[in-house]
């Protein structure tokens, strides 16, 4: 099943969402095996020693209702433990929401 998040006139494809998720104690990621973009996102990551959790949809059906129901239809949404969430995020926006932008 493809995660696909509603339009609105105000956000583009890639804006952040404002459907609230629980805000995690580590970085969370949520996607699927199957997706270039969570592999990308996850490769991003991983290349740059960052600590988060994968929730793969795929398995962890709960996860996945949770999303849908929050509105989110792509993925990977990723969310900080800020509170931040981003959908389908650049490297760029990844690493500004790890604050690592510059460096």
């Amino acid at each position: 099943m493809r995660l696909r998040r509603p339009a609105t006139p105000i956000e583009s494809e890639h804006d952040h969402m404002t459907n609230a998720l629980p805000t995690p104690d580590v970085l969370t990621v949520y996607g699927a095996s199957w997706c270039w973009d969570c592999r990308n996102a996850t490769r991003y990551l991983d290349s740059v020693g960052a600590t988060y959790r994968y929730v793969d949809l795929g398995a962890d059906r709960a996860a996945q209702a949770m999303l849908h129901d929050a509105g989110y239809r792509a993925i990977p949404v990723v969310v900080t433990t800020a509170g931040t969430i981003l959908v389908e995020p650049s490297e760029r926006q990844l690493a500004a929401a790890l604050g690592t932008v510059g460096r």
